[in-house]
């Protein structure tokens, strides 16, 4: 009786703004000339002298006893080293250098081009050989040499002299090379290449480079080819560097120099004739492969000539390939062609696509008798062969679809492997290939509504029938989604692709498929989803969120995820109407709350549900839709009974009490703001909620039923002051309903004794040598409890915590630390104005000794 006389005095009564004060840390002035961490530094203007040419600087800078020291400034003496170079450069030197930046800036191939020079070492490591290999040397005979007339016949005769003299025995073979002699041998011919260009001996230079793409019609050593083609066209490369540079230089005279973009009115006389010279000797060439290659390596000298030249010779270099009859050795000139027409005209691609078209048109050849009899005679497969194509086609791809129409050129490769593997199924015999091809689109489009809206893209992917290959690649599609798109859509085109993709994935799932698989699949359904985004059309999004609820419906983690999604358009709303909702808009966000509260049940975790209807009642609660809150508040409670002793935690038991008691204190946080219903009484949800913690079976050696006990108390005398701690804008909770009626407070302190009442109940059940420790615990828990929301005022209340202050100290189980941390509170806020009453209650606090 007393201890139920003591009850019925209200709790404390709580000014939450002067605890608040009270709480915070003490402002500490600070002086101007104190050091603080996050105190502006002031960094004082240097004034330097003119940098010699030197490099020698001198400062001076103005002190002053209060500004800090710039440790940059220190250790450069106050001069900006890129000052430096940009006050003693040169001003034409500086323009230079800006026209430099602003051609490469407009220069048609880009930086996304990868250069010939990146693929050339992995090209010579994969294409090796071990047999023996040979070369013909030029043994530099000049005979012939002659001097030249102004006819056109005796140049014409004296070049025909020139390159028969190379051609009728000036040359050595040498045989049984190994790979790198061979390579040696190549540098060495690249060297004597430039020291005959730097001693002007210019026919010479033409004779080595005619020599040695003489050596790129020899497939003697098939596997070495791709190898042999890179070590000849570097020599090629120097060779057409070289006689561009010599015209160019013809073009200076003593008053300009020419500039880069220039055009043939811009080219003297002299710089032309030497231009035509070079062009009619290798027009002499007798052979079609070096007659080829030398001419594509100065293709660019076409600039001097004519503002046509190059449009008019890629053509025509592009039909005399024609006349190469081996495959490979075809399909490298092609390549070759095509890097030199990307570095001198990318912009015209009719020739480069006619380049690739005319390959395909001969690509046939690799069957015929002359290919075959040549791999039976070195003893390579068709396996091992075809892959020597690969450097060449790879370069001639990248040539080709260069800054060309993906929406139309993908689209075209699509539709021919599509009509070529349908017929007899044969993609089903075709399924790695087919997925490098998706693969390989899907890693260059990020655009997804382009690449969506390539005609075949579909298609092309209805041919993987077999589930688990179909499953692989719509994962490998929505990855790079995910991973590539930055900003929300609504593009329809991509909204209907990805969600028949999706779709596709989700429909996998059944009984069989592993947990991990299930979180991937609902992952990335869940970027998806994540990623739509209707704007302010907030019905739209919501129809959205149905149809995926539909479609959706085998994962759980996809339901959570549309769950958030609809609440979070529910507050959405509500922030554009600033809590004013219109008529239409409280209806929406009344749908947004009947979307959750029927998605909700279908989920299987229980703490998965359980947490859903709390926050999703919170969201009703911030949209005045209180009836509907109710709903979800009482389906949460009706859900506690139902949580099981052990919950599966990522593949493993553990007891699910801990789990519950921290659901249970959000609920109290969010109860404290519920109002009352006009129709169920006062407190209602708590009293409903009481009913269901008492019946709940807890384990044994739990106490977690009186941690929660506890919980009740703090929210029951939070409900008791005048004005709560905290609100819902546009929604009255209890304080401002009851306004402290009598009524209400007397139904709270009833609520307070029956708790207080369970708790001392389960106290003295712990009675016990094993519980000792634990009744220890709860019983300074407890204290501390009635000491922070209790009116210590009231002596039987006093007495109480008296009572339980030796309770926790009784049998030696206290712990001592704690016990001395609390009482040193209970005499630092004895000295508080209205807190007097607590001195009397220290000297009753005795601190007892182990012994």
């Amino acid at each position: 009786m007393a201890l139920r006389r003591a009850l019925r005095k209200h709790s404390r009564g709580r000014n939450y703004k002067a605890e608040f004060a009270s709480c915070r840390l003490e402002a500490v002035p600070l002086e101007f000339g104190d050091y603080h961490p996050l105190k502006p530094i002031t960094v004082m203007e240097s004034k330097t002298k003119k940098v010699s040419r030197k490099g020698s600087t001198s400062s001076t800078s103005s002190s002053s006893s209060s500004s800090m020291v710039d440790p940059l400034s220190s250790v450069l003496d106050g001069t900006d080293p890129l000052s430096m170079f940009a006050a003693t450069a040169d001003p034409a030197a500086t323009d230079s250098s800006r026209k430099r930046r602003d051609r490469d800036e407009n220069s048609v191939v880009g930086s996304d081009f990868e250069p010939w020079a990146s693929k050339r070492g992995e090209i010579l490591a994969r294409y090796t050989t071990t047999e023996k290999l040979s070369i013909n040397l030029f043994m530099g005979s000049e005979k012939g040499k002659g001097t030249v007339t102004s006819a056109m016949s005796e140049k014409v005769r004296t070049r025909l002299e020139e390159l028969d003299d190379f051609e009728e025995g000036s040359q050595k073979e040498l045989l049984n090379l190994t790979q790198q002699d061979y390579v040696n041998r190549i540098e060495e011919l690249n060297q004597s290449l430039k020291d005959a260009w730097a001693s002007d001996q210019k026919v010479k230079a033409l004779k080595i480079v005619i020599q040695c793409s003489k050596l790129l019609s020899d497939t003697s050593v098939i596997q070495f080819y791709p190898s042999k083609f890179v070590l000849i066209t570097d020599i090629l490369d120097t060779f057409g560097k070289l006689v561009y540079e010599r015209i160019f230089s013809m073009c200076v005279d003593n008053r300009s120099v020419l500039p880069d973009h220039f055009s043939p009115e811009n080219v003297n006389d002299t710089a032309k004739e030497t231009c035509l010279n070079w062009f009619f000797k290798i027009a002499s060439i007798r052979e079609l492969i070096p007659r080829f290659y030398v001419e594509a390596s100065i293709l660019k000298c076409n600039k001097f000539l004519s503002k046509t030249g190059i449009s008019e010779c890629l053509p025509r270099l592009t039909c005399m390939i024609r006349g190469i009859g081996d495959p490979l050795v075809s399909v490298y000139a092609r390549a070759y062609l095509c890097r030199v027409g990307m570095e001198v005209a990318p912009h015209l691609k009719e020739s480069l696509n006619k380049n690739f078209f005319d390959f395909l048109l001969t690509f046939k050849q690799i069957h015929g008798d002359t290919v075959q009899n040549q791999l039976v005679v070195q003893g390579v497969e068709l396996p091992s062969y075809l892959p020597l194509y690969s450097p060449a086609m790879d370069w001639i791809f990248q040539c080709i679809s260069y800054h060309a129409p993906e929406k139309r050129e993908v689209n075209t490769v699509l539709a021919d492997v599509i009509k070529h593997m349908t017929p007899d199924r044969a993609f089903e015999d075709s399924y790695p290939q087919l997925q490098s091809i998706i693969k390989k689109v899907i890693a260059h489009f990020h655009d997804f509504s382009v690449l969506f809206s390539v005609e075949k893209f579909l298609p092309f992917l209805d041919m993987f029938q077999k589930e688990s290959v179909r499953v692989e690649v719509c994962k490998c599609i929505m990855e790079v989604f995910i991973k590539h798109q930055k900003e929300p859509t609504k593009d329809p085109v991509i909204l209907n692709a990805l969600l028949h993709v999706c779709k596709t994935m989700h429909d996998s799932v059944n009984a069989l498929t592993l947990e991990d698989e299930k979180r991937m699949l609902a992952y990335l359904i869940n970027g998806f989803i994540q990623m739509v985004s209707f704007g302010r059309d907030f019905e739209q999004q919501l129809s959205f969120y149905v149809e995926a609820r539909s479609m959706f419906c085998n994962l759980e983690p996809v339901l959570v995820q549309l769950i958030h999604s609809v609440n979070r358009l529910a507050m959405e709303t509500r922030k554009v109407m600033k809590g004013n909702h219109s008529r239409k808009t409280a209806a929406f966000v009344r749908a947004c709350v009947a979307y959750c509260f029927i998605t909700i049940p279908s989920l299987g975790g229980i703490f998965t549900r359980l947490n859903l209807y709390l926050h999703s009642g919170q969201v009703a609660l911030a949209n005045q839709c209180l009836s509907q809150a109710d709903a979800f508040f009482k389906a949460a409670i009706s859900l506690i009974p139902e949580v099981p002793k052990m919950i599966n935690i990522d593949g493993k038991m553990r007891p699910s009490e801990s789990f519950l008691l921290e659901f249970l204190c959000n609920f109290f946080s969010t109860l404290l703001i519920v109002p009352d219903h006009p129709e169920h009484g006062v407190l209602f949800l708590v009293r409903e909620l009481l009913n269901v913690i008492q019946d709940y079976t807890w384990e044994d050696n739990s106490d977690d039923k009186i941690r929660i006990y506890t919980c009740v108390l703090h929210l029951l005398s939070a409900m008791s002051q005048e004005t709560y701690l905290y609100h819902i804008d546009k929604v009255d909770s209890n304080d401002s309903l009851y306004g402290g009626d009598t009524k209400f407070l007397a139904e709270n302190n009833k609520l307070c004794e029956t708790v207080m009442a369970q708790i001392l109940e389960h106290l003295k059940t712990l009675a016990k040598d094993e519980a000792l420790k634990r009744q220890s615990s709860l019983g300074l828990s407890f204290f501390n409890s009635i000491l922070a929301h209790g009116d210590l005022r009231n002596n039987r209340l006093n007495q109480l915590s008296v009572n339980l202050w030796h309770l926790a100290q009784r049998h030696g189980c206290a712990d001592t630390r704690t016990m001395i941390k609390t009482l040193e509170y209970i005499k630092k806020r004895s000295k508080h104005p209205d807190m007097g009453h607590l001195t009397e209650l220290a000297l009753r606090l005795p601190l007892q000794t182990r012994t």
